[in-house]
């Protein structure tokens, strides 16, 4: 940090503000001033400057506004760290799928990226519809700018338009002080509205005003407020049989649906299960400090024949739970909740005859998982 003169004998302040800007953008600098060159510390301001005190100097108003100017720096560079690595999460590179479906879900993604287009994503819960909309935001031109996200169906409705748009000091109970909705917060880069078919009918009608005019105003408050923010809705509903339901707003849903996105259910995309749980062992497995190499011939086959109705998310829950409970490096049937160690069918010997023990194997191998899993797995 920098505290500086605005009066100095070979170098006036604004210009050694600048050399200093020139060598290092990052650094903040302050500035001292008597009264009568407070128009020069503003002027300093504009130039980049992070604050100014008057002279004689408030020595506690000093050290307050150098430990606000630090910690004011280390937040930008952890927003700058952040970004780079939610770019690197968000990555459509790192979106794990070899199916058609996704393939032809990525190459849309890499159109889209590239427009200031509003898309609407639509698929089950636990697809992966933050992580599309991530992957659009971080491979735009916006890229540089904040992702700002909201779950609509997690907010009360007497919130939600406090938290889109803000609200003045005074505007309701509780409201101690001006703050800023998540349209400002997302200005110059994109907001993602999830579960947007929550918003009732009044919400709608403020929400189609912000997209159509790129303004709003706090709540209680009157000024107008214009922001440069590119909007991405998710959806886990037919917002189309909404709309004939009146449940939601006709104008509102062609002024989101520009672009439609369809996250295949992991149902419709089998091919991709080894190569997203091969995926979360290696994730977990470094979570939990494990040495865990793969699954079981078994183990593969139980995940590759279950139906998934969580998707994506339920998969990377069950793999989760089978690192931290398996003892060997490699997760087996006994690891898998008991939902998914009893998808394995029962084989009959080759002469196609079935034996009474054949029969029995199944059942048993359910019935004994489910005693493991109620006495958490005390095998005496």
């Amino acid at each position: 940090l920098v505290l500086m003169d605005v009066r100095m004998v070979k170098v006036s302040g604004l210009e050694a503000l600048e050399v200093i800007k020139s060598v290092n953008p990052a650094i903040p600098v302050i500035i001292m001033t008597a009264y009568s060159s407070v128009e020069t510390a503003v002027e300093a301001l504009k130039q980049g400057a992070h604050d100014y005190l008057t002279k004689p100097l408030d020595f506690d108003k000093l050290r307050l506004t150098i430990e606000r100017s630090m910690e004011h720096t280390r937040l930008k560079e952890e927003n700058r760290l952040l970004r780079q690595t939610l770019g690197r999460q968000f990555d459509s590179q790192n979106i794990i799928g070899k199916s058609p479906a996704m393939l032809k879900l990525l190459e849309t993604v890499a159109q889209v990226a590239a427009s200031e287009a509003t898309v609407l994503i639509s698929g089950d819960s636990g697809t992966g519809k933050e992580l599309i909309a991530g992957a659009i935001h971080f491979n735009s031109l916006r890229k540089d700018g904040p992702f700002v996200k909201i779950n609509c169906a997690a907010i009360a409705e007497t919130l939600l338009e406090s938290e889109l748009f803000g609200h003045e000091k005074g505007a309701f109970t509780g409201a101690d002080r001006r703050k800023d909705g998540r349209f400002s917060q997302a200005h110059g880069g994109t907001l993602f509205l999830d579960e947007v078919s929550e918003m009732s009918l009044m919400m709608q009608v403020k929400l189609l005003r912000a997209l159509q005019e790129r303004e709003f105003s706090r709540v209680g408050g009157e000024d107008t407020i214009k922001v440069d923010v590119r909007v991405i809705a998710a959806t886990n509903t037919d917002l189309l049989k909404q709309v004939h339901a009146g449940a939601f707003r006709e104008d509102l849903y062609y002024r989101l649906n520009v672009v439609e996105l369809e996250v295949p259910p992991l149902a419709d995309r089998k091919e991709d299960i080894p190569l997203l749980a091969q995926h979360f062992i290696k994730t977990f497995a470094a979570k939990n400090r494990k040495e865990i190499i793969g699954f079981t011939p078994g183990a593969m086959d139980n995940l590759a024949r279950y139906d998934w109705p969580g998707n994506v998310r339920e998969l990377m829950n069950a793999i989760e739970r089978a690192v931290a409970l398996t003892r060997f490096d490699k997760i087996g049937v006994e690891d898998l909740p008991p939902s998914l160690a009893a998808t394995a069918p029962v084989t009959a010997p080759s002469s196609g005859r079935r034996t009474l023990k054949d029969a029995l194997e199944g059942p048993e191998r359910r019935i004994i998982l489910d005693v493991l899993e109620s006495n958490n797995w005390n095998r005496n």
